[in-house]
């Protein structure tokens, strides 16, 4: 999945503008003119490389900035703010960390993770969910393929969209 398809998808579930679209990135440290913009917001051909107009790192600064807009500044017990952690650090990292803080910015529990694939016609038992969300130094990690995102983020825009 071409990581732009993420932002594409979100900003459709969930009824983003432009200018909120930039505010997010810059809540996760990541400055983007309209240029940048609409060259992330431009649909990539499947067979492109999936880090074309947007980089990882960068789709991972959108998705901490998400976490900030929808839940805040992550604090530590003294009140001092927490930086965002970058862990897309391989590409066949991307997924679960995307699923993960999606899940964390929308304050999804497991069960509605599950209804929002059911929602786009998957289906993931509670031992395969906890796998995907699990550490990769875990030894029931399980990387996550395109097919969970991509139904996740069809089942929040048929949940938010109707």
């Amino acid at each position: 999945m071409n990581y732009n398809d993420v932002i594409i998808r979100l900003r459709y579930a969930l009824s983003l503008s432009n200018q909120e679209i930039e505010a997010i990135f810059a809540l996760g440290g990541q400055k983007i003119n309209q240029a940048q913009l609409d060259k992330i917001l431009t649909k990539q051909e499947d067979d492109d490389k999936p880090d074309q107009n947007l980089s990882a790192h960068d789709l991972e600064a959108f998705l901490n900035g998400l976490v900030i807009d929808k839940r805040g500044q992550r604090t530590d017990k003294d009140g001092r703010v927490v930086a965002p952690t970058f862990d897309m650090t391989a590409a066949d990292l991307v997924n679960n960390v995307a699923i993960k803080k999606i899940k964390i910015a929308m304050s999804y529990t497991s069960d509605d993770i599950q209804s929002l694939l059911a929602l786009a016609g998957a289906k993931i038992s509670n031992g395969e969910l906890s796998a995907i969300l699990r550490r990769p130094d875990h030894r029931n990690y399980r990387p996550a393929g395109d097919r969970y995102l991509r139904k996740l983020l069809a089942g929040m825009g048929k949940k938010y969209r109707g």
